[in-house]
């Protein structure tokens, strides 16, 4: 039987934090950014750590980042 693997966050959220704009980003990126809930650059929002949340930032990891809170 496969054993359980624990996140960073202790609660199962993640924080996540917008750092790059997405002017030039094709409108794939866009709209996940927009997806993930962001409105503002540098914005940090807090979201459960799912995979689906995992995979969203995976596909744009050179416009946002995960903060160690």
């Amino acid at each position: 039987m496969a054993a359980k693997t624990t996140s960073k966050a202790g609660s199962g959220k993640v924080h996540i934090k917008w750092v790059r704009s997405a002017i030039c980003s094709p409108v794939k990126h866009k709209l996940v950014v927009k997806g993930l809930g962001f409105t503002r650059l540098n914005q940090v929002i807090e979201r459960p750590d799912t995979p689906a949340i995992r995979g969203m930032v995976k596909k744009v990891p050179h416009l946002v980042e995960i903060v160690e809170s």
